[in-house]
């Protein structure tokens, strides 16, 4: 797996604690097919290298996806994509899409008087 691959165009950002943001890029590369499932995940130390962060830093991002089952261990091997992960992560942004956009939407809506269907009217004139 190439460095030049891996993480195309992800540059850390300030705005998020750097550990949720690389273990989010790990989960964006599984979901765009960079990271297949059962394949190996680059270490923690050559995560700390590539992004010049300290390997704790890197370690508490990986350690989040193997909380979450997306990837799992194999002592003296490395991290692993773990089968189902892309339908895991889909649920899970998904979930978090309707938490933090569509949940507010429809309450301002609501507000506002805007029916479901004149919603739908809005959100199709607006593709």
């Amino acid at each position: 797996m190439s460095e030049e691959v891996l993480f195309l165009n992800e540059l850390l950002s300030q705005n998020k604690s750097i550990y949720l943001q690389l273990s989010e890029m790990i989960e964006t590369d599984i979901l765009r097919g960079v990271l297949l499932e059962g394949e190996r995940v680059p270490s923690t130390n050559e995560l700390a290298k590539l992004y010049v962060i300290n390997p704790a830093t890197a370690a508490k991002g990986i350690n989040i996806l193997v909380d979450e089952g997306i990837l799992y261990k194999k002592r003296g091997i490395g991290m692993f994509v773990a089968d189902g992960a892309t339908e895991q992560i889909i649920r899970k942004r998904k979930d978090a899409f309707y938490e933090n956009y569509v949940k507010s939407l429809l309450e301002e809506a609501k507000s506002l008087g805007i029916s479901s269907e004149q919603l739908v009217e809005i959100i199709r004139e607006h593709q």
